[in-house]
């Protein structure tokens, strides 16, 4: 299979922050953004909680009501991009790219999106996707969803940026999908390292799928409150590797180069060539 994109990836908003001062985890961000090239498309979460530390730090106080995610995620925005350009190549352009659920149940929309991210792979850029949660409005947001149902056999949500980072490699056709969170990869109990699911294979995608459908069996809870859990991260990343990606799920404490390598605990999903 022709692959567009070399690799999509994607962080968790918990996996940036460092919990312990209430900021951003600067190293962290410091050695990722070291390792992206042209031909990567960087998924990133942490707008949200971003803003609400910084703007906790400025005020002393949290914002209340049902626009706060609205505000802090605004907040958080011009935080996250101006970490990424400060530690990504200076060689290289850095371009921010939001989104919302119409960038992937439109077709137009779509082969939009998919213009822009390869333009930026000739141009010498580096695409980091966000969901647009500052002007994407939960209540219009499930109105629109339900709409849709009304007129597709499937809708994608992309609140979820597990979700979008999958979308994402599905479009671009990407070699590899690694997506980095705050555990070593699909755990069938979240509490219980030893129950790491090192790979999910089969010999082509109709086996492959049926693995997976095998493992979200087994796999319940979730690494933190409020995460949607390794359930729904298989079903995320299902149609991008049946397509033939290469998905990695692991944790963000390790570089991209070793969870590529197979030298750090990781989950493996794919199709098996041998």
């Amino acid at each position: 299979m022709d692959f567009d994109f070399e690799l999509v990836g994607k962080i968790g908003s918990m996996a940036l922050i460092d919990r312990e001062d209430g900021i951003i985890d600067y190293t962290r961000v410091a050695r990722i953004s070291r390792e992206l090239r042209p031909g990567c498309i960087w998924v990133s979460s942490g707008a949200t909680e971003i803003g609400r530390l910084d703007f906790m730090q400025r005020t002393g106080r949290e914002l209340t009501g049902e626009h706060a995610k609205t505000d802090y995620s605004a907040q958080g925005q011009a935080i996250l991009m101006q970490t990424y350009r400060q530690f990504i190549d200076p060689a290289y352009s850095v371009r921010q790219v939001l989104v919302e659920h119409h960038h992937f149940n439109d077709e137009r929309k779509s082969e939009h999106l998919k213009g822009l991210l390869l333009r930026c792979r000739e141009q010498n850029a580096i695409p980091i996707v966000n969901y647009n949660d500052a002007v994407s409005s939960e209540e219009n947001r499930r109105m629109e969803i339900l709409a849709l149902m009304h007129d597709k056999k499937r809708v994608f949500e992309c609140v979820d940026n597990d979700e979008t980072a999958s979308r994402i490699a599905c479009l671009v056709r990407a070699r590899r999908l690694v997506i980095l969170t705050s555990v070593d990869g699909i755990c069938l109990n979240p509490d219980d390292p030893a129950t790491l699911v090192k790979s999910i294979s089969g010999k082509d995608a109709y086996e492959l799928v049926q693995n997976i459908e095998e493992y979200k069996k087994y796999c319940v809870g979730a690494s933190r409150a409020g995460a949607n859990g390794a359930r729904a991260k298989l079903e995320y990343v299902k149609d991008a590797a049946a397509q033939g990606t290469e998905v990695y799920i692991a944790n963000a404490k390790y570089s991209i180069a070793a969870v590529l390598a197979g030298s750090v605990p990781c989950t493996k999903i794919g199709i098996d060539l041998k």
